[in-house]
């Protein structure tokens, strides 16, 4: 996987007993740019990456025979090395085959390697290296062309139906040298042909021999050939194939792999409503095509770890998947990129781009958020252990660029519909997030002295957020947006006493706004659970169920398989039609209307907080979460009495359930009237609201 390749190097361990044979043997090794050699330019620079090096390899091959003896062969100045038909591949553009060059049986034991050089030896790239505990990067989904369109005898185009982020496979025959190009784009122009602008804007070509996303394929011309890339992947709906001379391609020539860090699925909802279902299907779509070794912003224009974008969809991605060794791995990124100052940069790993001016809280909060909500899902504190001095860091920094608690160390609402929220109000509120955590992770640490100045220091900014930024007299924040409401709400900035009031502000704001969305991507984390923790949950869904602009179902009623990184699909920047940072909603189903939520004093679902909405607009509504003790359910559906309403509380697990009252109705389990407020042990129970 990708790292700091200076500061850490992963491995791997493979079983591979059943490519043994009786006899001779030999090993045969492929090796690719990735991250390490990066050599097209773009804004990031991670062509000039201090790191930069031909990429290199050492293994050993560890035997352990019949009789108990071990031998361990290695790699070392004995091997020998040749090129290849692969003449190019880059993790932005593609890869280059030249079949012509291919070396028949060039990884058995009988090939001829007379003709291969010798290898040179160079240190590793540092001196840290460390196995790869995490879920490997695989194809996990083999998609076939929905369609078929063929321009004419050179050009053709296959459309997946869907957007992802993977690889594409063609079968093909042609004449000896002839060049085939594979474009792969999210977008098609009004002539029908592929259309890379929305996602080739960073990428800075000194000629165009190496175009973006596109593989070039050389063909050998003996009978069928094959190709797929190695050293690569992208994001994607459309394959347009060009050729230099006419081929013959059918639909079934070519078919694509949804590649992704393979975490496995642990969470699911179901509901009455197709959109609330697509929606979160789309959410995951997204959040899987940027899973990969780390969590990116997306898979084609820049494929980096953009912080913000990491910790905005947290949740999202441990409610539904169980994506701990991802993040684990990526915490280690943080630590080996934080400079000695505490500073992190916006984008990990990176090449050294990012320690600007506006790489604060919002963004790079990731240092506190993430183990924090890595205790919450799993019960867990080593991440918050591992990271606990980064974390106080960081911190330290901020309150040292800060003036009376307060700052503007940030990015602000990114991408907003049309208000902006003020951005030392928007940073601060992290700043508060990242001293809170740290003083909540002091005290389970039991750091005594650590918990009275961060507390402190939690204390200090949230009183000063209060005192410049609330108007008591109106309960509200700064000029009153919905960022800026929901904010407050979402991260307990309001004093309890305003909470309720504050969130009735923010529902009306909303309808104000023509009950649709009026946020960016601070927003976009906030403004569901701000409304449906607050007594305004039909507000919150009829916010998520909206299906006209701007809102998540717009982008759904469209057409959109994946989240965008624009609530206006006719923008001129942000464009990217494969984006994560608007993805919290896929959390807030399992929040906010299946109501599975966390106790933060007993985290990791000892005690779950069970805290359904039965929202109208739906008549049934399904959550499941796979949680450290077992399956968690809960499920509501309308009848004609009432609501009938399924928990399933794990093995070794408790639950505090609220039922939402209903005018003129009492709750019954077992035929027995119950409190809509009650514990209960571990065990399958149905209610009846009627």
């Amino acid at each position: 996987m990708y790292t700091r390749f200076d500061r850490r190097n992963l491995y791997v361990t493979y079983d591979v007993t059943s490519n043994i044979m009786q006899g001779k043997n030999a090993i045969g090794v492929i090796l690719g740019n990735g991250w390490y050699n990066h050599q097209a330019m773009a804004v990031w620079n991670f062509d000039k990456a201090p790191w930069r090096a031909r990429p290199a390899f050492c293994l050993d091959l560890r035997i352990t025979y019949t009789d108990g003896t071990i031998e361990t062969i290695t790699s070392g100045s004995t091997w020998k090395t040749s090129l290849g038909p692969i003449i190019s591949n880059n993790i932005y553009t593609a890869e280059h085959y030249d079949a012509r060059l291919e070396q028949k049986g060039w990884n058995k034991a009988d090939f001829d390697d007379t003709k291969w050089h010798g290898i040179k030896l160079r240190a590793a790239p540092s001196k840290n290296i460390v196995a790869q505990n995490m879920h490997p990067i695989r194809n996990v989904e083999k998609i076939k062309a929905k369609s078929l369109r063929k321009f004419n005898d050179t050009v053709y185009l296959y459309d997946l139906g869907r957007n992802i982020a993977g690889v594409s496979k063609i079968k093909v025959s042609g004449k000896k040298g002839t060049i085939i190009k594979l474009k792969h784009a999210e977008r098609l122009s009004a002539n029908g042909r592929a259309d890379l602008s929305n996602i080739d804007v960073y990428y800075r070509p000194k000629d165009d021999t190496d175009p973006f996303q596109t593989d070039i394929f050389i063909l050998n011309g003996n009978g069928e050939e094959e190709f797929m890339p190695l050293f690569n992947y992208k994001g994607f709906q459309y394959i347009e194939i060009t050729s230099s001379e006419p081929i013959k391609l059918e639909k079934k020539s070519l078919v694509s792999y949804f590649m992704h860090s393979d975490v496995p699925a642990i969470g699911k909802i179901a509901s009455s409503n197709p959109l609330i279902d697509k929606i979160w299907w789309a959410t995951n779509n997204s959040y899987l095509s940027n899973l990969f070794g780390l969590p990116t912003d997306c898979p084609q224009r820049e494929k980096n770890g953009w912080t913000g974008d990491g910790h905005f969809a947290i949740e999202t991605g441990l409610y539904n998947f169980d994506a701990l060794t991802v993040y684990e791995k990526w915490l280690g990124d943080h630590r080996d990129e934080q400079q000695p100052n505490g500073v992190l940069p916006d984008i990990i790993p990176t090449s050294g781009w990012g320690y600007g001016t506006a790489n604060g809280t919002d963004w790079t909060s990731t240092i506190a958020i993430i183990p924090w909500n890595i205790y919450m899902f799993y019960g867990d504190p080593k991440a918050l252990a591992d990271n606990y001095k980064h974390i106080k860091q960081y911190v330290d920094y901020v309150n040292s660029i800060s003036k009376d608690g307060l700052t503007t160390f940030g990015r602000g609402d990114w991408v907003p519909v049309k208000s902006t929220s003020n951005l030392e109000y928007t940073s601060s509120i992290y700043f508060y997030v990242d001293a809170d955590i740290l003083a909540k992770t002091a005290k389970l640490f039991d750091k005594q002295n650590d918990y009275l100045i961060y507390s402190a220091l939690a204390n200090k900014i949230k009183k000063a957020i209060n005192s410049k930024y609330f108007d008591a007299e109106r309960v509200s924040y700064g000029s009153g947006i919905q960022t800026e409401l929901s904010m407050a709400l979402q991260w307990n900035i309001v004093a309890d006493q305003y909470r309720l009031k504050l969130a009735e502000n923010l529902a009306k704001r909303v309808a104000a706004d023509g009950m649709h969305i009026d946020v960016g991507v601070l927003g976009a984390k906030a403004v569901l659970n701000a409304l449906s923790d607050n007594g305004q949950a039909e507000t919150a869904y009829k916010l998520a169920a909206q299906d006209t602009y701007p809102g998540w179902g717009w982008w759904i009623a469209n057409g959109a398989t994946t989240l965008h990184e624009n609530w206006d699909m006719q923008a001129t920047r942000d464009i990217s039609d494969n984006h994560m940072m608007f993805g919290e909603i896929g959390g807030w189903f399992f929040k906010g209307i299946g109501g599975i939520k966390i106790d933060e004093q007993q985290p990791g679902f000892k005690n779950i907080l069970l805290q359904p909405h039965f929202v109208e607009g739906l008549t049934h509504f399904t959550a499941s979460h796979e949680s450290p003790y077992g399956t968690i359910l809960s499920s509501w559906k309308r009848n004609a009495k009432g609501v009938k309403y399924e928990v399933k509380i794990p093995a070794n697990s408790s639950a505090s359930v609220t039922i939402p009252e209903i005018a003129g109705k009492k709750a019954y389990l077992n035929g027995k009237v119950v409190n809509n407020w009650l514990n209960m042990p571990a065990g399958r129970y149905v209610f009846e609201i009627r």
